[in-house]
């Protein structure tokens, strides 16, 4: 379509650099709620329920983050792009291995693929400092959660 039909508050420099971040965010969070259906589908063990049920909780977080990213980014006339090809080719999150993965193995992965993110996520915040405190203010939010999701899941390793 070429030129944005939307305009946004900020300046081009500041638009495209928030907008970038918002992108990458997005998709991070995109991959997230994947990896943790992928878990959520292939977890077994003593603590299958409770494992299987905390992946679900934290989809839903990722989804609704998501959700508000892409919004973000449209407010400010950048396009979101959440599209398979995209996230596969520049999420920063690692693979989730395939096949049944124990309780144990499932927790150890999240927290890693979540401390990941939060720290991605920190970068992010600090970049946003200068260029769009409303989207510093949403990334902040998110890491708050993550944060907080992070620490229930180190909780089940302890």
């Amino acid at each position: 379509m070429g030129k944005s039909p939307i305009t946004g508050p900020l300046g081009d420099a500041e638009r495209d650099a928030t907008g970038a971040i918002l992108q990458s965010t997005l998709v991070d969070l995109i991959d997230l709620s994947l990896l943790g259906k992928q878990a959520h589908w292939n977890v077994v063990g003593s603590n299958f329920r409770s494992v299987h049920l905390q992946l679900d909780e934290l989809v839903s977080t990722a989804r609704t983050f998501a959700d508000q990213v892409a919004e973000r980014a449209n407010a400010l006339g950048v396009s979101p792009n959440g599209k398979a090809r995209t996230v596969a080719e520049s999420s920063g999150a690692p693979d989730f291995p395939d096949d049944w993965q124990s309780d144990k193995d499932t927790i150890a992965a999240i927290v890693s693929i979540v401390d990941g993110l939060i720290k991605r996520l920190r970068k992010r915040i600090e970049e946003t400092d200068k260029t769009d405190l409303v989207t510093q203010d949403l990334l902040i939010e998110i890491a708050a959660e993550l944060e907080k999701a992070h620490w229930m899941w180190q909780a089940q390793m302890a």
